[in-house]
This record gives structure tokens, sequence and C-alpha cells, in this order.
């Protein structure tokens, strides 16, 4: 164990971002995500909520904050009336984490498939919510 370090965050995570460097990308996948398949590097977190993993990771991860989007998410796909409400909960946590953060970039789903297989990490989460991937880009940390 460390001091600081949430538990949630398990070595091979904390190692993985440590490893991360700016402008890499991570994707927090919900439970329907085909993390296996996309990643390159995939870190299970079964049993675990993207919510949960999300505020945890910004409780050590910087944000970019020379891009204009530095948090996606997957667009709903056109015609399906799911309303993702757990949107509302990521914003929640962005703004509380004190990252800069105006507003979510939305990908098409299959661009966000494809955008995916180029981070530097997926993580695998048992998340039931629709909609509930989310890609986080890795700023600095200024002195």
């Amino acid at each position: 164990m460390l001091k600081g370090i949430p538990s949630i965050i398990s070595p091979e995570l904390l190692k993985i971002l440590a490893e991360m460097g700016h402008g890499d990308e991570i994707v927090i996948g919900d439970g329907n995500f085909p993390a296996a398949s996309n990643a390159e590097r995939l870190v299970r977190c079964d049993g675990h909520s993207v919510p949960a993993l999300l505020k945890a990771i910004l409780t050590i991860f910087p944000l970019d904050t020379f891009v204009e989007y530095p948090v996606a998410l997957m667009e709903v796909v056109h015609g399906d009336k799911t309303k993702p409400v757990i949107w509302n909960e990521y914003k929640r946590i962005i703004k509380s984490s004190g990252e800069k953060f105006t507003d979510f970039e939305f990908i098409e789903r299959f661009d966000f498939y494809e955008r995916a297989k180029d981070a530097y990490a997926i993580i695998a989460t048992s998340e039931k919510a629709l909609y509930a991937n989310i890609i986080l880009k890795k700023g600095v940390i200024k002195s």
C-alpha cells in the first residue's frame, strides 16, 4: 500500500498511468466495451464502476490543458433513445477534481473504437450504464 493512492488503483494501473506521457490517452470502458479486442495494453478492473475509477484516477492524473477537449465520450448511436445520465456524474467528478474542463468531445461509436485502438491502454470495468465509455488525455504537472 502507498499513502495517497486510492486503493481502487491496482499496481498494474498505477504503473500504466505513470508510464503515460503528455498527450497519451487512456480509455475506461464500460462492461459492454470490446476492451480486449481493441487494447494493446489491457487493465482489468472487474467489479468496479467507471465513476469510481474516474474519481480515483483524477486524484493523480493531470488532464491535457493544451487541447480543447481532454475528455471524450462515445456519442449515442443515431436512433437510440438512451439518455446517458452517467455523463452528468462524469462532469461532476471532473469538475470536483480541480482539473481544467469545459465540455466533452463526442465521438461516433466506430470512430471511438478506432481511437481506442490507438490509446496507451484500455481499462475494462463492470460498469452497467450504456454509453459509459470515456477517454482521458494526459497532461503535464506544472511546477
